[in-house]
């Protein structure tokens, strides 16, 4: 929704400040986010023909797991923009069932990152050959599982377990735990998340990845024995490579998310 899109658009540094300023007053933070962002909208990423209205808008691959929990307006809104779309492809049944209710002809279609492997595949062979990512390869000669978390696993028992069963996978597959971010915009990933953890863990076991840069990334995961996770996309790229992969959801968690609607969407039960 547009508070959260605003916010994420931020310095990490202001993001407390505004948080204590307006989460709590709904009115002030849709005025800020819309200000923040120059659009009306309440859900600024579903582009609709107010924004552009002589273009061909095509959705390609979009994930909507949720929109079902979404505040009516909210909702009512994304279906309108959806409805005045020239071709809508949704990346898991969930959000394809959802649509079919609200009479919006979508398809069936992956999240274009399916394509990673195919299409930037010389582009991340490059980046593995050098900087941060080789040296994790120098390291770690017998292979390292990729591993990412987002905030919400930041309480120490949760830490405390995925260093218990991190131990237990990387002992029984003797290999290194290479911890990474998804990215770093606010309610993503963290640094200090991933020191707590590696804290906890043999030094001679964990390395703690610092590049944010794309390609970076999407080396590690390619050149790793497996990956582990809450990303979505962490997962889609693990499986454009042919990596093993398993992702971790918090211990709040409600329902099933976006993870389970697309991996029972695309992969086999296996």
């Amino acid at each position: 929704e547009a508070w959260h899109a605003a916010l994420m658009l931020q310095p990490p540094a202001e993001v407390p400040a505004l948080i204590a300023r307006l989460d709590a007053h709904p009115a002030e933070r849709l005025a800020w986010a819309r200000t923040t962002l120059g659009l009306p909208s309440l859900a600024p990423y579903v582009a609709g023909r107010r924004l552009f209205p002589r273009a061909q808008l095509i959705h390609a691959g979009v994930g909507g797991a949720g929109l079902q929990h979404s505040p009516p307006a909210l909702r009512d809104e994304v279906i309108a923009a959806l409805g005045e779309a020239d071709m809508v492809g949704v990346r898991d049944r969930q959000t394809l069932t959802h649509l079919h209710a609200a009479g919006i002809p979508a398809h069936l279609m992956p999240d274009p990152a399916v394509l990673t492997a195919e299409r930037f595949g010389a582009t991340i062979r490059a980046h593995a050959s050098r900087g941060e990512v080789a040296a994790i390869g120098q390291r770690f000669p017998r292979g390292y599982l990729a591993v990412q978390f987002s905030a919400d696993f930041g309480d120490d028992a949760t830490l405390d377990t995925l260093a218990a069963q991190l131990s237990e996978a990387a002992a029984a597959s003797d290999c290194g735990i290479v911890l990474f971010r998804a990215g770093s915009a606010p309610w993503h990933d963290t640094l200090d998340c991933l020191e707590r953890l590696a804290s906890r863990l043999p030094a001679a076991m964990v390395q703690v990845f610092r590049s944010l840069q794309l390609w970076d990334i999407c080396a590690l995961i390619a050149g790793s024995r497996g990956y582990c996770g809450s990303s979505l996309h962490g997962r889609i790229v693990a499986t454009a490579f042919a990596r093993p992969r398993l992702n971790v959801r918090p211990p709040q968690a409600g329902e099933p998310g976006k993870v389970q609607a697309y991996t029972d969407t695309w992969e086999a039960p296996e």
